[in-house]
């Protein structure tokens, strides 16, 4: 089979490519691999009672599929170069800016249009938040919710299948440069085309690694996100969340001056496991309907990590801690502020007498035998600044579940086109290591799509 285009993962950035390439030239010959399944098929088999904690399915429905690791996300669509990703360093601020703005658009036209936009501009929590040692980033963030943004993907897939060749459950094992043409390799079949976006998501790390060492694409390491998730009344947080929904704030420890921030903030969320290549870790959902809301709020607090010389492999340090956790806790461990401050394991008796009843069956255990004294410490610090401006925060029933890693990809060597040395060859999303959240992964998409057709425009020419 030949194509014009094959796009590689069919996550936000090359489901926003291939949905751009449409929009730009109907004539491509478009294919899609994805190792995952479509989008009505992917369902965890984690129910909370016959299954109860993760049974490492060889493809994740959480992680692959149709949508990507953001299918099942709360939907969160920052508008911002403060965080997010490094993508305007390629493309140039406004430009970042302008797509990701275009993305909401479309996200809005095909589902989303009864959602709420929110922004940080003009709240009296920048200054509260400065006045306690906390910084609170700048962005607009559209909040679609697990289940619209279920919606938007079903109505992007409705749009896409009949233009595009989706190959489902088609993991790609290599990929041939060829003279100026790209021969994709699965397990039965090979496909060529003339231009190849990879698109793999974090899930893909591993994936990504072998395909740079066989392109000979140079790369460099790059950080690696540690923490917990913090669960707590959703009444705690209620004033940041009404005004702002995502309230990203930074806090820079005393004691290392290492920085600790809030990630994913889910109001009237739960939480839930994530299976990253078989490492079980902890991340949070929230919903937009207020059928499905609970009465907990949950959010991270991430140390960042880098490291150069001589180690290396900043995700396989992060691997190692989430590993510990998985042995000693068979998955996620659950432990109260409380009794970690007080240096005792949280048990079952403790657990069952806390006020703020869990939203995830965890392992009730000690976070202090999992995570290195240093982030721990960044992260008890920054429980503590946060209840100064949410009192509450530090109350001793909150609970912290670990660990939460966030890997990100190894950076790729890619031009202001996010264009490879091979000419024809793009790396977009996060498996760019440029990206790391849903808006920026979706804008590099369409940026890439545009540089294509453009090529397409001028060839004809």
């Amino acid at each position: 089979m030949k194509y014009d285009v094959i796009i590689i993962g069919a996550g936000p950035g090359g489901i926003f490519s291939a949905y751009e390439l449409i929009q730009q030239n109907k004539k491509l010959k478009i294919a899609v691999f994805e190792s995952g399944s479509p989008l009505e098929k992917r369902r965890c088999p984690i129910d909370g009672r016959k299954v109860k904690s993760c049974i490492k399915c060889p493809t994740c429905a959480i992680m692959s599929g149709f949508g990507g690791a953001g299918a099942f996300s709360d939907g969160k669509y920052n508008i911002t170069n403060d965080f997010g990703g490094t993508l305007y360093e390629h493309i140039g601020r406004e430009e970042a800016l302008s797509l990701m703005r275009y993305v909401d658009e479309i996200n809005v036209s095909h589902g989303g249009e009864r959602t709420k936009m929110y922004s940080t501009a003009g709240t009296q929590f920048k200054k509260i938040c400065l006045q306690n040692k906390l910084k609170l980033l700048d962005a607009s963030v559209r909040h679609l919710g697990t289940d619209i943004n279920y919606v938007v993907l079903e109505n992007l897939y409705d749009e896409l299948k009949n233009k595009i060749d989706f190959y489902f459950h088609t993991p790609v094992a290599e990929i041939q440069a060829n003279e100026g043409t790209y021969r994709i390799i699965c397990k039965e079949h090979s496909y060529d085309c003339e231009r190849c976006i990879i698109s793999v998501g974090r899930s893909g790390s591993k994936w990504m690694e072998g395909v740079c060492r066989s392109l000979n694409i140079e790369t460099k390491s790059n950080r690696v996100d540690i923490g917990v998730r913090v669960e707590l009344p959703a009444v705690v947080f209620s004033h940041l969340t009404d005004e702002l929904y995502e309230s990203k704030i930074v806090y820079r420890t005393e004691k290392f001056e290492d920085n600790v921030r809030t990630f994913c903030m889910n109001p009237y969320g739960i939480v839930v496991n994530e299976n990253t290549n078989g490492i079980i870790t902890v991340n949070g959902h929230s919903y937009e309907g207020e059928d499905k809301r609970t009465e907990n709020t949950n959010f991270a607090l991430l140390v960042a990590k880098h490291f150069s010389e001589p180690f290396k492999d900043s995700n396989g340090y992060g691997e190692s801690i989430a590993r510990l956790s998985n042995m000693l806790g068979g998955g996620v461990i659950v432990q109260r502020f409380g009794d970690l401050v007080r240096g005792r394991r949280t048990n079952e008796k403790r657990l069952a007498e806390s006020t703020v009843i869990p939203t995830l069956a965890a392992t009730p255990g000690d976070l202090s035998l999992v995570l290195p004294k240093r982030i721990l410490d960044g992260i008890t610090e920054m429980v503590y600044a946060l209840d100064k401006i949410a009192p509450g925060t530090a109350n001793d029933d909150t609970l912290l579940y670990g660990v939460e890693v966030k890997f990100y990809n190894m950076e790729v060597d890619i031009d202001e086109n996010l264009e490879t040395r091979y000419s024809g060859l793009y790396i977009i999303g996060d498996g760019s290591g440029v990206t790391h959240s849903l808006s920026h992964a979706s804008a590099s998409g369409i940026y890439a799509a545009r540089q294509i057709a453009g090529k397409y425009t001028e060839e004809r020419r």
